[in-house]
């Protein structure tokens, strides 16, 4: 059923908005906090008010088109008690990681089998409780497939550096002054000349994991 900017893609989206993304940001911060680095509380953003996180322009993309971002979370490896890439890695894989969580939670409902997932895009109404909640979850599983991608500034490629081996790590730093470019490239001229590569792989990982979630 396509939804486009229906009440409840911006309900669900407004939700997201207010929650999951603080809730990202916030699992940023706690993780870098338990890991020693308390650059995060004394910067005010170990925290769930979303005023303390959200960004304006990110803020409002995410409402019009389904993406968007927070501020991002200053953190120090180098406070941490673990090795810095490590470390980083963690804190970086805790967004994604509480997004995935979020939409985990959405999916309870279907998964018990309470709410069945055909009926819920063949009612009348689009303001039904089930219906946002699959929304919430689809948004909340984007971001995070999203955010694992690996490129700079995204939390997919802090993710790679501290699990790769060191000198292929180095590889990749090597790439972040020109890694948003690619991204750019990826996100914006390739879709234009009809290559989607972004929207293909995060489809051929969002699907299966939408019907594992929501189908008992």
């Amino acid at each position: 059923m396509p939804l486009g900017l229906s009440p409840v893609v911006l309900l669900a989206r407004l939700i997201v908005l207010l929650v999951g993304m603080p809730i990202h940001e916030w699992a940023h911060a706690w993780s870098a906090h338990e890991l020693g680095d308390d650059t995060p509380r004394l910067e005010g953003r170990l925290s769930l008010n979303p005023l303390a996180h959200l960004d304006f322009l990110g803020s409002l993309l995410l409402l019009l088109t389904g993406f968007g971002w927070a501020k991002p979370v200053p953190v120090n490896p180098y406070r941490m008690r673990v090795n810095p890439r490590s470390g980083m890695a963690l804190t970086a894989f805790a967004g994604p990681l509480s997004n995935l969580l979020v939409a985990m939670l959405c999916a309870i409902p279907f998964r018990l089998g309470w709410v069945n997932l055909a009926e819920i895009f063949t009612g009348r109404s689009l303001l039904n409780p089930a219906l946002i909640l699959w929304y919430v979850a689809d948004v909340s599983i984007g971001l995070a497939l999203f955010n694992l991608l690996p490129f700079f500034p995204l939390d997919g490629e802090k993710v790679l550096v501290g699990v790769l081996p060191p000198r292929w790590g180095d590889r990749l730093l090597e790439l972040r002054p020109y890694s948003p470019y690619i991204l750019l490239g990826l996100l914006f001229i390739l879709p234009y000349v009809g290559l989607d590569l972004i929207g293909i792989l995060i489809g051929l990982i969002r699907q299966p994991l939408e019907t594992w979630l929501f189908l008992p």
